[in-house]
């Protein structure tokens, strides 16, 4: 196994080494080239997809560096005993591709993917190989909970192969949230859609006893162009700065500061958000001719990371109503150590939240609100792993006290953590932990399975409206 994991390091981490933009620059480039794109027409869109996601990344940074120095005035002020910090998704990303096992998962899934593509088991072909830390570090839990390798890995390709069946279940909600024809070749493998089969049981509850509220429901694209200003993205992050900087008793000033960075923020998401769609247009084209001449037909859709669908108002909306209750939830929740900081803008929840609800705001909200203890329980559980490892790695964050712990509130795949937790303590031979695992896995499984049922009834339904 030692000469696997040094024969997958051996062969990706120079191009891991890069980093995320110039890595994904040069995997879409050479995508786009396999499927005959112009070699300048391939670049473009590859580029484009490196300012993409370079852009992202820095707001959400900006964004994220303003809130967290609110939140520690707010944890100083009140005396809350949530001695976990939340450092947000960047730092945990840092840590995990420090472990050669990351490489090794990384090498693992490409083949499960080239093999279900063989096999036509999914027509996702998954590009966003940086985003693998999220499937990684299930993998390096359940290590550290007490499973071996082999196991670790068999967890991974479990999920590894739900989550790219879920990518095609996904694609024609994708279409109609983008108002895109089929011949959009863009869906994700992201961590956070697996969240989609518990948010359908919360959806599928509203239908059945609360269908009513729908009316009062509304669209927040069409809220934003009836009210203008006072329902934009502006303005959102104008009122979540003033709450949080009233909240951390912070003067005028500062609390000024706070709500135009995190207005200016919210709106360079959505702006973000549509390059990632030009940045596949060159290779949507490619795909489409490649299809019709080799695969009499068949369509092939690409896996990118989640923020192509950011240029939905509801998914900032959610995200910024939800920012305050989280904070709310945090102070109350039994259990819980953990206290939003850098991760109080949940884009780990939104997006999933958007596409089982297709863009219901207040089932998006309340379901959203009903999940968030997941979130919160699941980056307590995690803590002490991340924090060993941080260490390990020479990746703790610099300026915190080492003896504090640190984690991420909306990590994306908090299910997928308690699993890992369960299968490692499983591993150890503790028969009570293998009755948890059987039980966990099982439920995990069949509510997978059924979700895809509904997702493949609604799917049909996009197909009879055409």
């Amino acid at each position: 196994m030692n000469v696997i994991i040094d024969f997958a390091n051996t062969i990706f981490q120079p191009i891991i080494d890069l980093g995320a933009a110039p890595l994904m620059t040069i995997i879409l480039t050479v995508i786009a080239l396999f499927f005959k794109v112009k070699f300048t027409k391939a670049l473009e869109g590859g580029i484009k997809l490196g300012i993409a996601l370079t852009g992202i990344s820095a707001i959400i940074n900006i964004l994220s560096t303003a809130f967290s120095g609110a939140m520690a005035d707010f944890v100083a002020r009140t005396g809350l005993e949530l001695n976990i910090t939340d450092v947000g998704w960047a730092p945990l990303a840092t840590i995990t591709w420090g472990s050669p096992y990351t490489l090794y998962f990384l090498m693992v899934m490409v083949i499960v993917n080239i093999i279900m593509l063989v096999l036509n088991k999914t027509n996702t072909l998954d590009v966003d190989i940086f985003d693998i830390w999220h499937l990684s570090i299930v993998g390096l839990f359940a290590i550290y909970s007490g499973a071996n390798l082999m196991i670790a890995t068999i967890l991974v390709i479990f999920i590894g192969i739900l989550k790219i069946i879920n990518s095609d279940l996904m694609k024609p909600t994708f279409n109609d949230l983008l108002g895109a024809g089929d011949e959009n070749p863009m869906t994700t493998t992201h961590m956070n859609y697996m969240m989609n089969p518990i948010i359908m049981v919360f959806d599928k509850i509203f239908d059945k006893l609360f269908p009513w509220l729908d009316k009062y429901d509304f669209d927040a694209a069409k809220l934003n162009a009836k009210i203008g200003f006072w329902g934009s993205k502006f303005a959102i992050g104008i009122y979540l700065g003033i709450f949080v900087g009233l909240l951390a008793g912070q003067t005028p000033t500062e609390i000024a500061s706070l709500a135009f960075t995190a207005a200016v923020c919210l709106e360079l998401f959505s702006l973000i958000g549509s390059w990632f769609i030009a940045s596949v247009e060159p290779l949507s084209q490619g795909i489409t001719d490649f299809a019709s001449s080799k695969l009499q037909g068949r369509t092939l859709n690409i896996g990118l990371d989640w923020p192509f669908i950011a240029g939905r108002a509801e998914v900032w909306a959610a995200a910024n109503i939800l920012a305050p209750i989280m904070l709310l939830e945090a102070i109350v929740l039994p259990g819980n150590k953990l206290l939003p900081l850098a991760g109080i803008i949940a884009m780990g929840v939104t997006p999933a939240l958007l596409v089982v609800t297709r863009g219901k705001l207040i089932r998006m909200i309340v379901i959203g609100a009903i999940e968030l203890p997941l979130f919160l329980w699941s980056g307590t559980l995690i803590a002490p792993f991340i924090t060993e490892t941080a260490k390990n790695v020479g990746a703790f964050p610099s300026g915190l006290d080492t003896s504090t712990m640190i984690s991420h509130t909306t990590m994306e795949g908090p299910i997928e953590k308690f699993l890992a937790f369960f299968v490692g303590k499983a591993s150890t031979g503790d028969l009570t932990y293998v009755l948890y695992a059987g039980i966990a896995l099982v439920v995990y499984t069949l509510l997978f399975f059924w979700y895809k049922g509904e997702m493949k009834k609604r799917n049909q339904a996009y197909q009879e409206v055409k």
